[in-house]
């Protein structure tokens, strides 16, 4: 038997390509998994979880000063070694003998290097030694290899040797100075964790603070940012970049206002890693986001399958949803459509089915870990109106909840449904307070259910818990 000839084979070993291959495989398929750095990807090593390592630690803290009797048991601030000691842990020690092992139990083949598509339904791998090895797909090839950060074309920017996610989730000392170039999550994130560990932090947000969220998810960030000594500039465009002789940077603004920090973290987007897998030999182009249709095939500009239908992108690569929760949801779709291909199932294309992704355009959840969280799934009040939807916005004063002054002395936060008027169902739903991450579940189910608000009135929230606010809301709608 030829080993080199699989069903499947995926581009790619980060959480996408690992549920894509599970899924293929619980399916009755054979698998290959092709990943040219550690398995598991950028979340297990980069992003997701090592950031949020960093970041739990100042949020338990600063939860235990917020309640009297904890707060007088709190001595001193935070053991930088031990938070960067425990990041160390989830991150494996960036090591993947786990995830690799787990691979391999799963009855998927493994092959380390560097995957390119060199013709239809062919990988050629090439390895660290550089010898290559040819994969044979007899049904399908997905490409799962995900996003790298965007450094933006800011003069000596790259020269300058700037952090990224990367370095920022991975490094072994906390800056004194910590400049920061973007406003998004990362940014936000990122710099609530390092002012957390002690570094004088400042932050360039060109486009404001969160700008794709609901306006006063933004606005809280920013008070909190700055109450914890950030120095957040609303509409500082960085001009140029130097890294002098002292290892320290020179960031120019626009205004000719000069910033220096002892290390630069850009946090401005992210772009496809399609540069290096061989879509020129499928008639796409290298380095560009992939366009896929609802079963996640990858089209050509005219919308035409390629090759028929063989090639498939799941993950942030594709541009629907750069989540990691987005991007499995769409692999466990992707791997229901290879097997029901494969076995000529009738039912692949019913638009209620589990096989295509339906939900990652109007209703993926995100948090954004900052103080205070922000929790939000749907659209914002301005999508929905720029999208001509008819809808009414409910805001609630979630620290007036009873089960928010329990849980913290002066919890502030606020809550917003957006509905659809002509359909009475919620659209959109952002939370922001401490602790918000784990009510946004219910909005989601709300969400995709597109549960009329008559029922929502009959899902009675605990009393006394932070649930509660459904029940303000709705009494706040009237109905």
């Amino acid at each position: 038997m030829d080993t080199t000839t699989y069903d499947v084979i995926i581009i790619g070993a980060g959480p996408v390509g690992e549920n894509v291959a599970a899924r293929v495989t619980q399916g009755g398929l054979s698998a290959a998994i092709v990943e040219r750095e550690l398995v598991g990807g950028e979340c297990s090593y980069w992003a997701c979880i090592p950031t949020k390592a960093l970041l739990r630690s100042g949020a338990a803290l600063q939860a235990a000063r917020q309640v009297p009797g904890a707060r007088e048991a709190v001595r001193g601030g935070l053991d930088v070694a031990a938070v960067l000691g425990r990041r160390d842990s989830f991150a494996e020690n960036w090591k993947d003998d786990a995830q690799a092992s787990w691979v391999d139990q799963a009855g998927i083949s493994l092959y380390r290097g560097q995957g390119r598509i060199s013709s239809t339904r062919v990988v050629d791998v090439t390895g660290k030694d550089g010898a290559t090895t040819v994969l044979t797909a007899r049904h399908a090839v997905v490409v799962a290899t995900g996003t790298g950060a965007l450094v933006p074309d800011i003069d000596g920017l790259r020269e300058a040797t700037p952090w990224t996610n990367r370095e920022a989730a991975a490094t072994s000392a906390v800056p004194d100075r910590l400049a920061i170039i973007g406003g998004g999550a990362v940014a936000a994130e990122m710099a609530t964790a390092f002012a957390g560990l002690g570094a004088s932090v400042t932050m360039l947000a060109r486009d404001g603070v969160l700008p794709r969220a609901e306006p006063f998810a933004g606005e809280l960030v920013v008070e909190s940012l700055r109450d914890a000594g950030v120095s957040v500039r609303l509409g500082a465009e960085a001009a140029s970049v130097k890294r002098v002789d002292d290892g320290s940077v020179h960031i120019t603004l626009a205004d000719g206002e000069q910033v220096e920090a002892d290390e630069l973290l850009v946090a401005t987007g992210r772009t496809p890693n399609t540069g290096d897998i061989g879509l020129e030999n499928v008639g796409l182009t290298p380095g560009a986001w992939l366009l896929v249709d609802d079963t996640l095939r990858a089209l050509a500009a005219d919308g035409a399958p390629i090759g028929g239908g063989w090639l498939y992108a799941a993950g942030d690569v594709n541009r629907r949803v750069l989540l990691t929760h987005g991007g499995k949801y769409q692999a466990r779709a992707v791997g229901d459509v290879i097997v029901a291909r494969a076995k000529g199932d009738p039912v692949l294309d019913r638009p209620w089915g589990r096989h295509v992704a339906t939900a990652d355009e109007p209703a993926v959840p995100q948090v954004v870990f900052t103080e205070p969280e922000i929790a939000s799934v749907g659209m914002t009040a301005a999508a929905a109106s720029a999208a001509g939807l008819r809808t009414r916005v409910v805001d609630c004063d979630l620290g007036a909840v009873t089960g928010s002054a329990l849980y913290a002395d002066g919890y502030r936060g606020q809550a917003r449904m957006v509905v659809d008027e002509d359909r009475q169902v919620i659209v959109g739903f952002t939370l922001a307070g401490p602790d918000v991450a784990e009510l946004l579940h219910a909005a989601t189910i709300a969400i995709v259910g597109e549960v009329p608000l008559d029922r929502l009135w009959h899902a009675v929230p605990a009393f006394p818990t932070r649930s509660e606010v459904w029940l303000r809301l709705l009494e706040t709608y009237g109905r």
